[in-house]
């Protein structure tokens, strides 16, 4: 159940391979790369509850350095790429990182933070520049062994901030040995069959939560890793003909982009050998998905869950044929819809979805967010609104921040982003309200077309009577906009609120 025992009984086999360049790193190098960033991390002072910052793109360090926080007794917390320095300064020091790592190919942003961070630690993968340390060469002078105290870390992740400025969300550092099995551990082998024959393909970012924790368990089962330096539809299916992938992670953004590739192209590829295509982070229309499985099987699965690890539920494609939209039922936590008052409510009635019989987490620095997140039951909530049907299985209708109040009404933007997806004319849609003098709200539909030539009055006027001839009349946009690229974020998140901001005169910033 880690890399120490795997670089013991399959020293050569790769742990991960990088899809771009085609480096291989086994399971011995990671193991020893990872003991000498742990001795690193020690001869720095570091000790079990400190914090390192990483910001990096997805490089063929970033394991090695998660790897060496997990056997420190170390937070991790993990930055995204696309954020300014101010933006990354701002995470670094609510955090209160030690240290801070990131890369030459960010250059820019590191000459930004390091003036003001200069407090820090500072190293850098692939190169050099000013005060920041080479991290290979660094690493290069420590032992290979393990640390002598080695006790278990974990990640520190930070909210995407669509909804307002990031959150660090922390749990307390598990008191188990390093090798101990993981609550993801034991659920992805139940649920999923992962084992040490997985060969399982990342597409997204390492710096969000899937995607990390989801490499790191493969590797704790013995699998091998495939990491995408950045997603690219067709180059996704190339890798899965050339290595045999059998389980691969994705968003609903993955999947649109899959199948707008022409059906030439698609049917170019071998995908036999998945045998588990799982998504979650973001919602998918339901037309998404059934596409998805007309094509590759009932292969297709689904899980509902959050970077806080509040509670989770799964679907099977199975399950999903005969419970089109449902995000499946409790696979870990109680499942409960709640009313305003923060009590349980009967099958089919909407209402915030919550867990209970889950370890409490907490959002760093923010002890009003996190009493916002709970009830007087003591279960906790994300923010997402849905419901419950007589059998369990969980129907996902909206963020309660994203509800748009229309002449009174409550509008949900899902379910109208979830039909205009489906226009063959549009790549990504998000639904916002605006400021509206008779009706407080307006709905506006801020399409991404599939060509942005063809995005004219006559495009909009033909979306909105898609709309029109499909949802009822409040529920239809008031204004349809077109933009190149919508605000979203690589694991499928869209920063709304900038969107929405922008409607209302606000400065928007992803902060």
């Amino acid at each position: 159940m880690h890399p120490s025992v795997h670089a013991r009984t399959q020293p050569d086999k790769p742990a991960y391979i990088m899809a771009g360049s085609g480096e291989v790193v086994t399971y011995r190098e990671l193991d020893e790369r990872s003991n000498q960033a742990a001795q690193l991390f020690r001869s720095l002072g570091l000790k079990r509850g400190d914090v390192v910052a990483v910001c990096l793109e997805n490089h063929a360090r970033y394991l090695e350095i998660a790897w060496a926080t997990q056997r420190t007794g170390l937070y991790i917390v993990c930055i995204s790429s696309k954020l300014t320095g101010p933006e990354a300064e701002y995470i670094v020091r609510d955090c209160g990182a030690k240290v801070f790592i990131t890369s030459i190919a960010l250059k820019s942003l590191a000459e930004q933070i390091g003036p003001v961070l200069s407090d820090l630690a500072f190293f850098m993968v692939g190169g050099a520049v000013a005060s920041w340390r080479s991290w290979e060469e660094t690493c290069a002078t420590m032992p290979t062994t393990p640390v002598s105290d080695e006790s278990a870390g974990t990640d520190m992740l930070y909210s995407s901030g669509t909804t307002g400025r990031p959150k660090g969300i922390k749990a307390a550092l598990p008191a188990d040995p390093v090798d101990a099995p993981k609550i993801l551990t034991q659920l992805v082998r139940k649920l999923y069959g992962l084992d040490s024959n997985a060969i399982y393909l990342s597409p997204a970012p390492l710096y969000h939560a899937a995607p990390l924790r989801w490499c790191m368990t493969v590797q704790q089962l013995g699998g091998t890793v495939i990491v995408m330096e950045s997603f690219d539809p067709e180059m996704a299916l190339a890798l899965i003909e050339k290595y045999r992938i059998s389980s691969a992670q994705w968003v609903p953004t993955h999947f649109v982009r899959l199948l707008r590739l022409p059906a030439q192209v698609r049917d170019r590829y071998d995908v036999s050998s998945l045998r588990f295509a799982i998504h979650a982070a973001a919602p998918c229309p339901v037309e998404v998905k059934q596409q998805m499985i007309d094509w590759w099987g009932p292969i297709v699965y689904e899980y509902y869950a959050g970077t806080e690890g509040n509670g989770m539920t799964t679907i099977t494609a199975a399950e999903w044929l005969k419970k089109k939209g449902s995000v499946g039922r409790a696979a870990y936590g109680e499942l409960k819809i709640c009313d305003e008052s923060g009590d349980p409510v009967g099958p089919r009635v909407e209402g915030a979805v919550y867990f209970g019989g889950t370890p409490p987490f907490e959002y760093h620095n923010a002890p009003d967010k996190t009493q916002e997140s709970r009830n007087q039951h003591g279960w906790s909530t994300l923010g997402d609104i849905g419901y419950v049907d007589e059998d369990g299985y969980l129907f996902l209708t909206d963020r309660k921040a994203f509800m748009i109040i229309s002449g009174g009404v409550n509008i949900y933007p899902q379910e109208i982003e979830n039909l205009l997806i489906t226009h063959p004319a549009v790549m990504d849609v998000a639904v916002v309200g605006a400021p509206d003098a008779e009706m407080g709200e307006k709905v506006v539909a801020v399409v991404q077309p599939v060509d942005f030539a063809a995005a004219d009055a006559a495009l909009a006027q033909e979306l909105m009577t898609f709309a029109r001839d499909r949802l009822s009349h409040v529920k239809v946009p008031r204004l349809i906009e077109f933009t190149r690229e919508l605000p979203r974020h690589p694991n499928g998140k869209l920063y709304k609120r900038l969107l929405r901001d922008a409607y209302w005169g606000r400065q928007a910033r992803i902060v």
